[in-house]
């Protein structure tokens, strides 16, 4: 399962509206977030990164358990929905659904969103219903961390190039590294939700991985609503980080795990436009996309989540 986006401009308007539970946004609002999509290329890669990230796990899976599992894709607010995907595992015959989300951290606000409505579906597919299994988080699930770790240290690396070369950060200089995940509205944390404190758990593994002495955890493209949400955000302390003289910064979006609106435009246009105003060189970690050591990473994550539910 995963967020979902518009498949063109002309979806934005009913999508937009969709994500604010169906209150239209304002024309203000919807011409803000047209110039974002516009500036990315006019579309968000999202699906197509999904559907690979989907092919991915599915071959995974096949290669570590041949003809026992069968996969399907669902969206929040896409085509195909959760609720098509359960429809469509449960004519396939199959005995158990595990739901796997594909965000590392669970908040209430997204994992849960996406676990209410695979279990409702699966509620309604069958006389009786279906049984699901809904992995919760997967932020520790082993090689995530390394994973995000070398990326870290490619990104790092490509600091020291170009401040070798004149163009970056001054040579010699520690960068910053900044792990970034999307803000939540505090009153959640507030109430025992447990988000922020697995952002931060992922953060200082990946960091230990990454032999990182110098790092921190930011939030990022926080909602547009009367609520406070997580801070700080990510442009502050990137002009903090400037302000006490660091000359590179390094964002790897931790809670992300592929190249879309809040990567692309929220990071590489925003968060880069405040480092270059600063003078601070910018680097932003690659996306796990669809590597293959990722979508490996998840299927062992759903084979553990199966074998816990049912014993085999």
């Amino acid at each position: 399962m995963a967020h979902g986006t518009p498949h063109s401009l002309d979806d934005l308007a009913a999508f937009y509206a969709e994500i604010r539970r169906g209150r239209p946004p304002s024309p203000e609002q919807l011409a803000d977030l047209d110039a974002r999509y516009r500036a990315i290329g006019g579309t968000s890669p999202l699906n197509e990164r999904t559907a690979e990230q989907l092919a991915g796990i599915a071959a995974a899976l096949e290669a570590a358990a041949p003809g026992r599992f069968v996969v399907a894709g669902g969206a929040k607010f896409a085509d195909p929905r959760i609720e098509d995907a359960v429809a469509q595992l449960a004519a396939t015959g199959v005995e158990r659904i595990v739901g796997l989300v594909l965000t590392p951290h669970y908040s209430s606000a997204s994992v849960g969103e996406y676990a209410r409505r695979a279990s409702e579906a699966a509620a309604r597919a069958r006389p009786g219903g279906l049984a699901v299994t809904i992995i919760p988080n997967w932020h520790d699930a082993p090689g995530f961390a390394s994973l995000l770790a070398r990326r870290v240290r490619d990104a790092l690396g490509r600091l020291a190039t170009d401040a070798a070369a004149g163009a970056g950060a001054e040579p010699g200089a520690e960068p910053a590294v900044v792990f970034t995940a999307h803000s939540i509205p505090a009153r959640l944390v507030d109430g025992g939700d447990p988000y922020a404190d697995q952002v931060h758990e992922s953060a200082a593994a990946a960091a230990h991985a990454a032999g990182l002495t110098r790092w921190s955890v930011a939030w990022q493209s926080a909602g547009r609503t009367d609520d406070a949400w997580l801070e700080p955000d990510i442009r502050t302390v990137m002009a903090d980080l400037a302000r006490d003289g660091t000359t590179g910064v390094v964002v790897c979006p931790i809670g992300f795990v592929a190249d879309h609106l809040e990567v692309l435009y929220d990071l590489d246009v925003e968060a880069a436009a405040v480092a270059r105003r600063a003078g601070v060189a910018f680097a932003r970690t690659d996306s796990l996309n669809d590597d293959p050591v990722f979508c490996a990473v998840l299927a062992r994550v759903v084979t553990e989540a199966s074998a816990a539910a049912t014993g085999a």
